[in-house]
């Protein structure tokens, strides 16, 4: 695909995969906070957080009453590092730790990612206009697709921007549910990943075995399997 195709969210589509996407845009919607939400960095807003495990590793999710706002993987650094990074993207937020409320958000999460009905989920986006622009586009590959850097920057517009797009990527603030690891490097290479490219390998490798079998059903099973 990389090589005969200019633009693979152009090839995603005419490819059958719409529907695909279509079904992500049916199960996500976005709301972005306000600019003067924006300065006043989380204040007055009270933001419940717990930490859960996943098919993927332990992660810490956090939501407000507007729709989830930060995931984060448990790494090296233990929970402590990841709710630091939450509080650095809401500082002047009230955090509390609620487990009970947050766990039917991550099972949304990952029963969609699954293959499996789940009811909508709402984000609450903190970003820049660029930032969030680049989040929307991520939210239009269809699962079990990767697409490169240059593709997400040609679809909203800027075709020169493939360096910023790459920025804005690594700030994602919800991995897997805003689906940065279908982003890859032209030539073909897995790129970074900011918790580490096994995971990333993990994602796109669970997505194609789940997802393959559904457009291409001319390819026998056992080469399929080991694809």
């Amino acid at each position: 695909m990389l090589e005969e195709s200019g633009n693979l969210l152009d090839t995603a589509y005419l490819s059958g995969l719409s529907s695909l996407g279509r079904l992500h845009d049916l199960f996500v919607s976005c709301e972005a906070v306000t600019p003067g939400e924006v300065k006043r960095r989380g204040e007055g807003l009270e933001i419940a957080y717990g930490f859960h495990p996943t098919p993927f590793g332990e992660c810490l999710l956090a939501a407000t009453s507007r729709g989830v706002c930060h995931l984060a993987f448990v790494d090296g650094g233990g929970k402590d590092l990841a709710l630091t990074g939450l509080c650095k993207r809401w500082p002047r937020a009230r955090l509390r730790h609620d487990p009970a409320q947050t766990r039917s958000h991550v099972a949304r999460v990952f029963h969609f990612f699954d293959g499996k009905p789940a009811a909508p989920l709402q984000l609450f986006l903190s970003g820049s206009s660029f930032q969030i622009k680049v989040w929307e586009a991520l939210l239009r590959i269809p699962p079990g697709t990767v697409v490169t850097y240059q593709d997400i920057a040609v679809s909203i517009g800027l075709p020169g921007a493939s360096r910023a797009v790459g920025q804005a990527i690594g700030q994602n603030p919800l991995p897997v549910i805003i689906p940065c690891h279908r982003v890859i490097r032209s030539l073909g290479g897995f790129g970074g990943y900011r918790y580490g490219v096994e995971r990333k390998q993990a994602l796109l490798g669970w997505e194609f075995c789940r997802y393959s079998r559904e457009r291409v059903p001319d390819v026998p099973a056992a080469v399929q399997a080991t694809g």
